[in-house]
């Protein structure tokens, strides 16, 4: 589904509103409110793949769970999964929601942008179920909530090491969408600005997939940037394949959801990536100790260690981890965010240099000041430095 702009960004502003616990709206959903015995409770999940193909965005949602159910100490038979549902099929999502009604759950995360609209059908019509959404927009007060991360903060530490690391200047980016979704465009130029940081004339060339999970493209796209001669590959899609392609093809990548090293040893730098389990957690609890009125919707970052970088490996350029944390820690402290208007950059003994830099797009027009509820809802530009392959 594409959002038009003007929804998106009043839809996001109502959404950040109640981001992180701060939500106090609506009536009190079904029989549930007063809790539920911990030895009781049950979590539907619906995966868009496979977590077991051991890495990507499936692979990635399963470990929060996972790491979830030992920090309550749930046992198996309380988790419910649905594999392989397709966001783009409703009767499919429809079913896999209704199954995990029927066995039990109390509450069911969607993993995937694609459910949102029959995740809001279905929580108007069963208000006893808790409704749990991944990277949309919508939330009714009540059943159904929204949960999302600053994974830019991520993209952008990643976008040091891609930087620091290409000889040619050029660096590639296999993309789910483009311009049409915020939550792509502000991851692209996040990492955009974190390779001119520390690479200033970098360019980095996108192509977009029109699919959240496509495979075989996610391969041919990062061929394509390769023969471009890109020597870094950066990913927003659900597979390892493009960090495979990088290696095959001797150049270098940045992965995405999980750590892509033991997929592509020889090539991959480090990867934005998201540990789940701190909002599966935190919900569940919410659920358990009947306090999901107060939870509302949910958007954190570093600060919580919601998401990060994974470990800079031996293949990055000398300094990578020193400057990837020194800015990790602006961010955790608050003193510094990406789309601040203060660019960053190193000194000759590696010391961080703010500049004011207002932010321009790729046409060279002046950015407005960027808050959350663009970032989450209404960036449709490239900034300097992007361009579409």
């Amino acid at each position: 589904m594409k959002i038009t702009k003007s929804i998106a960004m009043l839809l996001s502003a109502a959404m950040l509103l109640g981001a992180a616990g701060c939500s106090s709206t609506g009536t009190e959903a079904g029989g549930t409110a007063a809790g539920v015995a911990k030895e009781e409770i049950k979590v539907g999940v619906i995966h868009i793949g496979d977590p077991a193909d051991g890495s990507g965005y499936s692979y990635t949602h399963d470990l929060g769970i996972t790491g979830m159910q030992a920090n309550l100490g749930l046992e198996d038979s309380q988790i419910v999964r649905k594999i392989n549902i397709p966001d783009s099929d409703t009767a499919a999502t429809k079913t896999a929601i209704e199954e995990c009604i029927a066995e039990g759950c109390h509450i069911i995360f969607g993993t995937s942008y694609g459910y949102m609209d029959t995740m809001e059908s279905l929580a108007a019509e069963y208000p006893e179920v808790y409704f749990s959404h991944g990277t949309g927009y919508k939330s009714n007060g009540t059943n159904f909530n929204n949960y999302f991360g600053r994974i830019y903060q991520a993209r952008y530490l990643a976008g040091i090491a891609a930087g620091l690391k290409s000889k040619t200047g050029k660096i590639g980016y296999v993309s789910a969408y483009g311009t049409e979704l915020a939550e792509t465009c502000s991851g692209i130029n996040a990492f955009a600005l974190g390779v001119q940081a520390v690479n200033p004339d970098a360019v980095v060339y996108v192509k977009t997939l029109s699919s959240w999970f496509d495979p075989a493209n996610e391969t041919a796209y990062a061929e394509a940037l390769i023969q471009m001669d890109c020597d870094v590959i950066a990913q927003h899609c659900d597979t390892a394949n493009p960090q495979v392609a990088a290696q095959n093809a001797g150049v270098f990548g940045c992965g995405y959801n999980s750590d892509m090293t033991e997929q592509a040893p020889a090539a991959h730098l480090v990867a934005p990536i998201w540990n789940w389990d701190v909002y599966y957690t935190s919900a569940v609890e919410a659920v358990i100790g009947g306090t999901w009125a107060e939870f509302g919707n949910y958007y954190e970052g570093i600060n919580v260690n919601f998401v990060d970088v994974s470990p800079v490996t031996a293949n990055c350029a000398e300094n990578t981890e020193k400057y990837i944390n020194a800015v990790k820690e602006l961010m955790k402290s608050g003193e510094w965010d990406v789309f601040s208007g203060v660019a960053l950059s190193f000194d000759a003994d590696g010391n961080i240099v703010k500049t004011d830099a207002p932010l321009v797009d790729n046409t060279g027009a002046a950015i407005a000041p960027v808050d959350d509820a663009t970032i989450t809802g209404s960036m449709n530009y490239f900034v300097k430095g992007v361009e579409l392959a």
